[in-house]
């Protein structure tokens, strides 16, 4: 039998997904393997019938461009009682391509050593993705997805900084990214927005709604001092996240709850959540400013990866290869700047739990300085200029508020 390669893809799309999977397919058809594509996930991999699809050039070919993925995705993770070597022996798999983030990178090494145990020397290579951008890639080189994915964000975000422009009203436009704000980040700095809010901005104050929302204020009093009368704050979800359980169920908004009591975050849209906030707040200033939310997200994950996504994904895809031939297994398949291929394993990055810390936005950058100095916001030099919009003009400071 044919010796062959499977490929699975778990978390949640990022464009680039089908760049690498039509590269896997490509180079290793070449080389006289079979290519198996797993549906589902790590579900379908330890199903009855594992669902598959087997690749040939024609629909490698036709798909290496698209947005989305051509394997169905699932968030499973298995536990080490739902593991079993069916699927590899019938298909006779000498490597399990992997694509997603460290969770899916940190079973499938479980499942490496679970089929090592069982006598199979079945190799794995794990292709990093995600749009947050959050994965600790040596150079602080970019996760594939997040370029593509801030390009369409940029996108909606100059569309709503028009309207704004167009109508003299402001948005509050959230954007995902659950532990780093790298995408928040990279859209509000590439749409000159007035203000962004993103986690790390906090480095020295924890991070609370009344912070959050004088921060909306101090931009929007600063620039109706200056005169401009719109703009759009972006918030990364990540703020949401970093905020106590029990401050987010005070603040008066309805939630749903999961079977453990906890709020179902996902199910808030976070623009909204501060933007109702936020207009209670301008309410009791009596600062007449109509505010709108927007939530981007999902409109990012699968859209079609741009020329940078489509270059890296294709390297990384026959970085999978050549990591392969050289006998090397258990790790991620990186990309430098200069395109070198090299592997990195998780077990460098794990803390003392095994965790893989986030990769956070650099607060000590250059990029980081510059960027967060040139947003509008109130200042000590603004004070007596807010007289009659701000009668503790302080609570609104910047650097106040985050204790820089």
């Amino acid at each position: 039998m044919k010796k062959s390669v499977a490929i699975i893809c778990a978390g949640g799309p990022a464009p680039g997904i089908n760049t690498v999977v039509s590269t896997v397919a490509k180079v290793f058809l070449k080389d006289g393997y079979r290519v198996l594509g797993v549906q589902y996930g790590y579900k379908g991999l330890f199903s009855e019938e594992v669902p598959v699809k087997e690749f040939d050039f024609d629909h490698a070919d036709r798909i290496f461009s698209r947005g989305g993925s051509t394997l169905i995705m699932s968030r499973f993770k298995p536990k080490d009682t739902d593991f079993r070597t069916a699927f590899f022996e019938k298909e006779n798999v000498k490597l399990l391509v992997t694509i997603g983030g460290d969770d899916t990178a940190s079973t499938a090494n479980r499942i490496t050593k679970f089929l090592e145990e069982k006598g199979l020397g079945i190799a794995n290579i794990h292709v990093p993705k995600t749009i947050d951008n959050d994965l600790p890639l040596p150079g602080r080189n970019p996760t594939f997805g997040f370029h593509s994915a801030k390009d369409e964000g940029v996108k909606i975000g100059n569309t709503l900084y028009e309207d704004a422009r167009t109508t003299g009203m402001w948005y509050i436009m959230s954007s995902m990214g659950r532990s780093a704000g790298h995408l928040a980040f990279g859209i509000g700095t590439a749409c000159h927005f007035p203000m962004i809010i993103i986690p790390e901005m906090f480095d020295k104050s924890t991070p609370t709604i009344e912070k959050i929302i004088n921060l909306m204020v101090s931009t929007i009093v600063k620039r109706r001092i200056q005169g401009i009368h719109y703009g759009v704050i972006i918030i990364s979800e990540g703020v949401f996240h970093a905020i106590t359980e029990e401050e987010i169920l005070n603040a008066g908004i309805k939630f749903t709850f999961d079977s453990h009591g906890h709020p179902e975050l996902g199910n808030v849209s976070k623009a909204s959540f501060f933007n109702v906030l936020l207009q209670e707040k301008l309410k009791a200033l009596n600062i007449n400013i109509k505010t709108r939310p927007n939530d981007v997200g999902y409109e990012l994950r699968c859209c079609r990866p741009i020329g940078f996504d489509l270059t890296l994904c294709s390297l990384l895809g026959i970085g999978v290869q050549k990591l392969y031939k050289s006998g090397i297994s258990g790790c991620i398949v990186s990309a430098d700047a200069e395109g070198n291929i090299a592997p990195v394993y998780l077990s460098d990055h794990e803390d003392e739990n095994g965790k893989v810390k986030p990769r956070l936005v650099n607060m000590e950058s250059e990029i980081s300085r510059l960027f967060f100095k040139s947003l509008d916001y109130i200042t000590t030099a603004d004070y007596s200029r807010t007289e009659g919009l701000l009668e503790e003009p302080a609570d609104y400071d910047f650097h106040k508020i985050l204790n820089w």
